[in-house]
C-alpha cells in the first residue's frame, strides 16, 4: 500500500499577504473583531499615535493576543511569544508583530483595570445582539489556586517561632566567630560564617517584616508570596488561592459579571454580587438563585427587599429535606408574636430563654421540663432532659419565606437550572482553558484575569450561540459606532 510522504524540500510559497494565510471562517477573526469593536477610552487605555520616544506596540494587537491566547489556554506570555513564530493565527491576528514574553507581561500587568473592564463591554455587546435578558440571574463561587505555595503562608505563631530560631542560630554562629578566632589566630578563614550570619540577618528582618504585616491587617495569616490570597479548602485538599465569583444569564448562560473576593466561603457575597451585575444590564432582575453557600439571611434579606425573588435553600433544605410527616418539626411550632413564645403540638409553652450575640439567634425553651418528661412523646420530639428547645432567628420570618419560595413550583424550576447555568462555565474556565490557578498576583491582578477568562467564555458562547457570518456582521457594526464616536 502507498504511503503519503513529506517533501521537507519541496519549493512552495506563502500567500503574497499575510491576509491570506487564515481562511475567512476561522474562528481567529471573530477575537479581532471583537477587540476592534472595543471602546479603548472607556477602558482607560491610551492610544496615542503621535507620542515622543520608542515607538510602542499597537495597544489593540496586544490586547488581541491576550483575549486570543487566553481563549485557547494560552495564558503564559513565553508561549504565546513562541506562537508568535510558529501559529500562523497568532502571526495574522497581530499582523507579523513579534513582541517578547516580557513585553507582553508588562502590558498585562500595567492594564489591569483595563482588562477588568472587558467583561463590562462584552455583556453589553451580548446585550445588543438580545444574548442577555437579566430577568433571572444565578450566583456561584469555585475556589481557584494563587500563584503562591501553601507552605509561604505566615501565622503569628510560626513567625515567633522562626524569629526565636534565628536568634538562637545568630547566637551560635557568633559564638563559633569567637572560638575560631582564639584558636586558629588568624590561620583560618571565617568568611563562611560572615555570610551566614549577614543571611540570618537579613532573614530575620524579612520575618519581622510578615509579622508587622499580620499585626497591621488583623489577619491570622498572611502569605509572603501573594498577600492577598487566602487559604482555601478544596477536593484536593489545603492550597493558597481566591474564591472567584461569578453571576450569570439564564438565557444562554453567558456570564454577566466576575469578582474574585479574598473569602474562604460565600457568605455576604449574594447581594453584592447581584447587585453588580444589575448595575451592568442596567436594570434590576426579576429573580436571583445560589446554592445554600449563601445562605445568610441577612445578606439574602437586603436583596429580597429590593423587589427580587430570591431562591436560595437553607442549610437545613440542603442537608436534608424536612420531612411533611414529621408532627414535632419546627414548623410543627406555632410562633405567638404578642406573647413572644411558641406553642408546641400538645400546647405547651416555650419561652424566651436569651439572645446568643456570638450565634445571632434567640432560644426559646419549655416552661417546665417535666412537661416534656411527662409527655407521651418524649423520646420522638427531644430527648434532653431540660425540655424542648427552639431557635429563632431575628429575621425569621424573612427565612420562611426565602425557604417556602425555594419549596414553590417556581423556585424548583428555577433552582434545576442553576447547575447548567453557573457550574457550566467555572468547568469551561477551568478545564478547557487550563486556569486552574491565577498567574497574576495580587487581588487587582487576578480580578483582571478572571474578568479575561470570563470574556473569553462568553465569546465561545457567542459564536456557537450566533453562528461566525452573523456574529462577524454584528461587530463590524459595533466598531464602526466606536471609530464615530471617536
Amino acid at each position: 500500500m502507498a504511503f503519503r510522504q513529506g517533501n521537507r524540500y519541496q519549493v512552495s510559497m506563502f500567500p503574497p499577504t499575510i491576509e491570506e494565510y487564515i481562511a475567512e471562517d476561522d474562528p481567529v477573526r471573530v477575537y479581532d473583531a471583537f477587540v476592534e469593536a472595543l471602546d479603548m477610552e472607556e477602558l482607560g487605555i491610551k492610544t496615542e499615535e503621535d507620542k515622543v520616544g520608542n515607538p510602542s506596540y499597537e495597544p489593540r494587537a496586544m490586547l488581541k493576543l491576550l483575549v486570543y491566547g487566553y481563549s485557547y489556554g494560552w495564558r503564559s506570555s513565553r508561549k504565546i511569544e513562541r506562537a508568535l513564530y510558529h501559529n500562523l493565527s497568532f502571526i495574522w491576528l497581530t499582523g507579523g508583530l513579534r513582541p517578547d514574553h516580557k513585553t507582553i507581561a508588562n502590558y498585562r500587568r500595567n492594564n489591569k483595570g483595563a482588562i477588568k473592564k472587558v467583561l463590562k463591554q462584552c455583556v453589553r455587546l451580548c446585550i445588543d445582539l438580545d444574548l442577555i435578558e437579566g430577568n433571572t440571574l444565578f450566583v456561584d463561587g469555585s475556589k481557584i489556586r494563587a500563584n503562591a505555595s501553601i507552605n509561604q503562608t505566615w501565622t503569628h505563631e510560626r513567625c515567633e517561632k522562626k524569629l526565636k530560631k534565628i536568634d538562637e542560630r545568630i547566637e551560635e554562629i557568633i559564638k563559633d566567630c569567637e572560638q575560631a578566632d582564639e584558636e586558629e589566630k588568624g590561620n583560618g578563614t571565617l568568611i563562611k560564617l560572615a555570610e551566614e550570619l549577614k543571611d540570618k540577618d537579613v532573614l530575620k528582618k524579612r520575618v519581622k517584616a510578615i509579622l508587622g504585616k499580620i499585626k497591621e491587617q488583623e489577619k491570622s495569616h498572611i502569605n509572603s508570596t501573594d498577600v492577598d490570597c487566602i487559604k482555601v479548602k478544596g477536593r484536593q485538599g489545603t492550597h493558597a488561592g481566591y474564591n472567584a465569583q461569578i453571576v450569570a444569564d439564564e438565557k444562554n448562560g453567558l456570564i454577566v459579571n466576575s469578582e474574585v473576593v479574598n473569602k474562604s466561603n460565600d457568605m455576604n457575597q449574594f447581594t453584592r454580587q447581584v447587585e453588580q451585575a444589575n448595575e451592568v444590564i442596567g436594570k434590576r432582575c426579576e429573580v436571583a438563585c445560589a446554592d445554600a453557600g449563601y445562605s445568610d439571611t441577612n445578606d439574602l434579606k437586603e436583596t429580597a427587599e429590593q423587589g427580587i425573588k430570591v431562591i436560595v435553600p437553607s442549610q437545613r433544605q440542603a442537608l436534608h429535606q424536612p420531612s411533611e410527616e414529621d408532627p414535632f418539626g419546627k414548623d410543627k411550632f406555632r410562633y405567638d408574636e404578642q406573647s413572644n413564645q411558641y406553642i408546641c403540638p400538645k400546647g405547651k409553652e416555650l419561652r424566651h430563654s436569651h439572645y446568643s450575640k456570638v450565634k445571632g439567634h434567640d432560644l426559646y425553651r419549655i416552661k417546665e421540663p417535666s412537661n416534656c418528661i411527662d409527655c407521651e412523646h418524649f423520646g420522638r420530639c427531644t430527648n434532653n432532659k431540660r425540655g424542648r428547645a427552639i431557635i429563632r432567628l431575628r429575621n425569621e420570618e424573612t427565612k420562611e419565606q426565602l425557604e417556602a419560595l425555594y419549596v414553590s413550583s417556581q423556585g424548583q424550576a428555577v433552582y434545576k437550572k442553576r447547575k447548567e447555568k453557573v457550574e457550566l462555565p467555572f468547568g469551561h474556565i477551568k478545564r478547557n482553558l487550563g486556569a486552574g490557578a491565577f498567574l497574576l498576583r495580587g487581588i487587582h491582578g487576578v480580578n483582571a484575569e478572571m474578568a479575561l477568562l470570563s470574556t473569553c467564555f462568553n465569546i465561545s458562547r457567542m459564536i456557537t450561540i450566533v453562528g461566525m457570518s452573523k456574529l462577524m456582521a454584528k461587530l463590524y457594526e459595533h466598531s464602526i459606532k466606536v471609530k464615530i464616536k471617536l
